[in-house]
């Protein structure tokens, strides 16, 4: 018999995860490394486990992810959007109490493109009277 599991892709800046809930005890594994291992912050893994606080399911679902690209502040907030959406998807009763803490919405924020004739994306070259 196959066994029951969700999946959720969350996406933060450039990086994206690739979350399966399986029913279990509460284990977290990024990346085939247990998450204490991986985020080195506390404040990270607290990140990462919002939805499942919000939801009241800390210890209901192992959560197995997948993540690459950016930084680990982007990774984290990846794998919590991951989470949420395969949330959504194992209970949809969940929608409300995770749309009011806005773990649904992809936070859209990017890194800007550089200009030309511009140092970086804003930053202008100095200035000299002569």
């Amino acid at each position: 018999m196959a066994q029951v599991q969700y999946n959720g892709t969350g996406r933060r800046k450039k990086s994206t995860a690739r979350v399966r809930l399986v029913p279990g005890n509460g284990r977290v594994v990024v990346n085939n490394r247990d998450a204490e291992d991986y985020f080195p912050y506390e404040t990270l893994r607290t990140i990462l486990k919002q939805p499942l606080a919000v939801t009241e399911n800390e210890g209901n679902y192992d959560v197995y992810v997948n993540v690459d690209g950016g930084g680990f502040t982007g990774q984290a907030g990846a794998v919590r959007h991951g989470i949420a959406r395969a949330l959504l998807q194992a209970d949809p009763d969940y929608r409300t109490p995770l749309k009011r803490e806005g773990l649904l919405t992809r936070d859209s924020r990017m890194k800007e493109r550089k200009k030309y004739g511009l140092k970086g994306a804003r930053r202008a070259p100095q200035f000299s009277k002569r």
